[in-house]
């Protein structure tokens, strides 16, 4: 299997035309970024005015129990709703770009409002004192202070909307799913296995770049105790109950 495996690699034919690896992959990362900014557009804010107000925490809990909702059966479902909807390649694209993003929106969600959640009121309280308005707060205190869950949250989303636009492939979409599914249907099971060596990857890759811009956009006096929200897959544990024994870490413009 190693030798085909490096055959699959080492073949010039892979990695030129429309289905070499470059252009697979590239596809790729078009429908992650996609559907990580469509989710993003309604989880981070929506996150910020929960963790902010403290209002409709039970949207969190909501947004959580997507991740039981099967993701095969998810995606069927709303490519035979959205899909006789648009005409030629939309009508695999679309439907596939929304599942992705609502199998995003949990843990950004998540992330941002355990984020926002965990400030330390002292922290709030010392800018209201020095006459700060609620977007202030919000955008000067509560914000610095959450990136390192809210980080934790985009790479969890990042992990899993890369994993998961492989099965899309099952209804016509392109990427790196069709280096699984082509290869498994016609018995190249080279080519399947290559496809499952380049989105893990591509997988390692992504994190390991936010990995990097978190240490060069978080204070480091943020970063210590912090433990990740949202998880990588759907059984992670609930955002609330991880806000709650989530080291805090005070701003250091309003010291306890």
């Amino acid at each position: 299997m190693i030798s085909t495996l490096l055959s699959f690699f080492s073949d010039p034919a892979s990695w030129s035309g429309e289905d070499g690896i470059p252009s697979r992959v590239l596809e790729h990362l078009q429908y992650t970024l996609l559907s990580l900014l469509l989710a993003a557009v309604i989880a981070i804010p929506l996150g910020l005015w929960i963790g902010h107000t403290g209002r409709a925490r039970w949207l969190v809990t909501v947004a959580n129990s997507l991740r039981a909702v099967p993701t095969l059966g998810l995606l069927f479902v709303v490519a035979l709703w959205l899909g006789p909807k648009f005409a030629s390649d939309l009508a695999f694209t679309v439907p596939s770009i929304v599942v992705l993003a609502l199998l995003a929106i949990p843990p950004l969600l998540a992330g941002t409002y355990a984020g926002i959640e965990a400030v330390d009121p002292a922290a709030r309280d010392a800018a209201k004192g020095v006459g700060m308005t609620g977007t202030q707060v919000l955008r000067q205190v509560e914000v610095p202070n959450a990136l390192p869950l809210l980080y934790s949250g985009v790479r969890s989303a990042v992990l899993q909307v890369v994993a998961t636009a492989t099965i899309a492939a099952l209804i016509g979409l392109g990427g790196l799913g069709r280096y699984l599914i082509d290869g498994i249907a016609l018995g190249d099971y080279a080519r399947a296995a290559g496809g499952a060596v380049i989105v893990a990857v591509l997988a390692v890759a992504l994190d390991g770049l936010l990995a990097l811009l978190q240490r060069s956009t978080v204070s480091p006096g943020l970063t210590g105790g912090q433990r990740s929200v949202g998880g990588g897959g759907k059984d992670s544990a609930d955002p609330e109950v991880e806000a709650d024994d989530t080291a805090v870490a005070v701003s250091p413009r309003f010291p306890a």
